[in-house]
């Protein structure tokens, strides 16, 4: 059973900040301690393995990103990286290591196959889609959470409601993601503008060099809890799987980490991390996780 992020109307509670807080805000250090101290340990590791190397180095290499609210955000009076995809890479740590420690190299939806390939990186972390395409570069763990491509505007622009009114518009997209070919099924005579990462495309969008932007509606949710300016319009048309992102030919490394979710999934701390980051903005009981390897490509 897959996620779906609907209903924004009903889901969307927007707060203040995502940085630092009481216990059950995103950032805070009291809740994602809480749910490290009871994450597991895996024991033995076969001599040799990706999983020996990282337990030997003692530092889980991790490509994310450090601007991405209730996913992967820096605070930048601590240093910590907090959100939901920044948590699930301390509990792989702490599984791999005995201790969450990650080093975050950042990464970009061009670069993260590059990082994988030349071993820059031991995993990817950041609402990385599983395709069929990306899967003949990459190797993907999960799926491990699903979303969907969906469309924001600012404020005040009425005359895009659905999909098909992205027809004829100028859409801004993330260079090399899952949005491009979604926005040309959905509108073949939209003008497509490509930037580099979400808080490119944001300030694309604010400065008028788009009518709207279509992203993951994760991203745009967490987006929008912080910018007043910014409004998500409809539900989601894609269904879009996220993967832990490995190398290739890792097929033991593979197993490991979709051996690691199940458990996390089983143990409840899957939906411990989601309530203390997505779970902040998004109404409700933690949804289901998608069955792992149920998307084509992983």
């Amino acid at each position: 059973m897959g996620i779906r992020l609907t209903s924004l109307s009903v889901l969307l509670a927007l707060v203040a900040g995502c940085t630092g807080g009481p216990s059950g805000v995103p950032g805070s250090t009291s809740t994602a301690d809480q749910l490290l101290a009871k994450a597991p340990v895996a024991g033995e590791l076969p001599a040799g393995s990706t999983m020996d190397k990282i337990r030997k180095r003692g530092e889980l290499l991790v490509g994310g990103s450090l601007d991405a609210p209730l996913l992967s955000q820096q605070n930048p009076a601590t240093g910590e990286v907090s959100g939901f995809d920044a948590e699930l890479s301390k509990l792989l740590a702490k599984y791999i290591i005995g201790q969450p420690r990650t080093k975050l190299v950042t990464a970009t939806s061009e670069t993260r196959e590059p990082l994988l390939s030349n071993g820059t990186v031991d995993v990817i972390f950041q609402t990385y889609t599983i395709t069929p395409k990306r899967a003949e570069q990459v190797a993907f763990a999960g799926p491990y959470y699903e979303s969907g491509q969906s469309i924001a505007v600012v404020k005040g622009h009425e005359e895009i409601k659905k999909p098909e009114d992205l027809a004829g518009k100028t859409v801004i997209a993330g260079a090399n993601t899952p949005s491009i070919a979604a926005i040309q099924k959905v509108a073949p005579t939209a003008k497509i503008v490509e930037f580099g990462s979400d808080p490119e495309c944001l300030a694309a969008l604010k400065q008028g060099r788009g009518d709207a932007y279509v992203q993951d509606q994760a991203l745009l949710i967490a987006d929008a809890s912080l910018d007043p300016e910014l409004q998500l319009v409809g539900e989601p048309f894609t269904t879009d799987p996220y993967g832990v992102g490995l190398e290739h030919d890792d097929a033991e490394f593979k197993t490991f980490v979709n051996d690691w979710l199940r458990e996390i999934q089983r143990s409840g701390l899957w939906h411990e991390a989601w309530r203390g980051s997505i779970g902040t903005v998004v109404k409700g009981e933690a949804p289901v996780p998608p069955a792992i390897g149920s998307a084509e490509g992983s």
